[in-house]
């Protein structure tokens, strides 16, 4: 299964050649990365002087193994934070590191998911379509994944929503585990605290987990423009990345739910690498001690963002076709927007190819619909991912073209 090919491989293949090239540089609208924020790169490089500075720490970042559970002072300071923060009942035996988010869900689908010791198979849910592209192919089992349309309300002239369709939902036996991300990757969708919280009762009534991603949302980075708060039960699972907070290359993560839970990514964590890496949790852990980490995202981090989404909203303004089928789902948080063009002649991955040998690169919409049947539901062929994340004039001249290719295909 996962050496077999996979969407997100193709597509980061794609963005390595185009960065490779020869010839004028590509707008990169298409990958995942946070943006370069001047004022967080201070940050980094504060704490590496620090950490450099003082040759104990140095030594405890490099030369030496921490539990695989992780760093005990950086797991100690963030189950504080979230208990003065939000009133969380969590504490170290709830908490997990992994090297990223996506080992972390790897861990934990794999955990809930599969053939289990009666021969049956357990699935992981995800309840509202579509999701990060990253899930779809980390399942030691086929069909381990189930999945469900959205509900599309059109809020607009041309801005649309999608919600739960709650009616349809009904969870078997062989469901082992819930899971969404809020602000989901890659539409930008605020679950809402009501959807949440049906959510949360069903998975409590299952006596499953409901797993919630994190990954551009609280505590940390804090990239959410709409309404709601974070959510704790006991069958909650949380991952938090430092990843979207300005640290991708550390590869730092965190498991926040159930002691069981945390105890069994521990284990995982042991038998697949030994331990964690150490960088992440020596440059973020005194962040957390403080309470800083929660200061940048809320007075750098978000409105970072905010000014960048805003802008990008401008320039779709100025250059869609007014005339054209064209929906954008209401920017809700994270870093993208997704374009919906509806009864387009060319599928996403066409318009995809079109725009990549004009310089463009952005993400066809299909690989986000991932454990869905093959019905000829023409959605999920329609819509595009595009980040907002790279600097002003490259989204503003790729938004240009992506507009006029749009109005080309019509």
């Amino acid at each position: 299964m996962l050496a077999g090919g996979s969407g997100i491989e193709q597509l980061m293949d794609d963005l390595g050649h185009a960065l490779g090239a020869s010839g004028p540089s590509p707008h990169m609208l298409g990958g995942g990365n946070p943006a370069h924020i001047p004022a967080m790169e201070e940050v980094w490089r504060r704490r590496m002087q620090e950490i450099t500075r003082d040759p104990e720490t140095l030594r405890r970042t490099l030369a030496i193994y921490d539990p695989p559970r992780g760093n005990p002072d950086c797991i100690r300071w963030l189950a504080e934070l979230l208990s003065t923060e939000y009133g969380w009942p969590v504490g170290p035996e709830n908490i997990a590191v992994t090297p990223g988010g996506q080992t972390a869900f790897f861990f934990l689908f794999n955990l809930l998911g599969g053939v289990r010791p009666d021969g049956s198979q357990g699935k992981i849910l995800f309840p509202l379509m579509p999701e990060y592209i990253g899930y779809a192919n980390q399942a030691l089992e086929p069909g381990m994944f189930e999945s469900q349309r959205p509900l599309i309300e059109k809020t607009g002239a041309h801005s649309f929503k999608y919600h739960i369709d709650f009616q349809s939902l009904d969870p078997g036996p062989e469901i082992g585990g819930i899971c969404v991300s809020r602000p989901t990757n890659p539409s930008g969708n605020l679950i809402s605290d009501a959807e949440l919280g049906r959510l949360a009762a069903l998975a409590g009534n299952l006596d499953i987990p409901l797993i919630i991603d994190n990954a551009y949302g609280w505590p940390f980075p804090g990239i959410v423009f709409g309404e709601g708060k974070p959510l704790w039960t006991d069958h909650t699972v949380h991952v938090m990345s430092l990843s979207k907070f300005g640290l991708p290359g550390t590869r730092t993560a965190f498991v926040v739910g159930p002691p069981e839970i945390a105890s069994a990514i521990s284990s995982m964590m042991a038998v697949t690498g030994l331990a964690n890496g150490n960088f992440g949790q020596s440059i973020a852990g005194p962040l957390l001690q403080s309470r800083q980490i929660l200061d940048l995202s809320r007075e750098v981090i978000r409105p970072f963002y905010l000014r960048k989404r805003n802008a990008a909203l401008a320039d779709i303004e100025e250059f869609f076709p007014r005339d054209a089928p064209c929906f954008l789902h209401q920017s809700e948080g994270a870093m993208f927007l997704w374009i919906w063009i509806e009864n387009s002649r060319r599928s996403s991955r066409e318009l995809y190819e079109c725009l990549k040998k004009r310089g463009v690169l952005v993400v066809p919409g299909e690989y986000f619909f991932f454990g869905l049947p093959e019905d000829g539901w023409m959605h999920r062929h329609e819509c595009l991912r595009v980040s907002f994340a790279m600097p002003d004039e490259e989204v503003r001249a790729g938004l240009r073209i992506i507009a006029e290719e749009i109005a080309r295909g019509q």
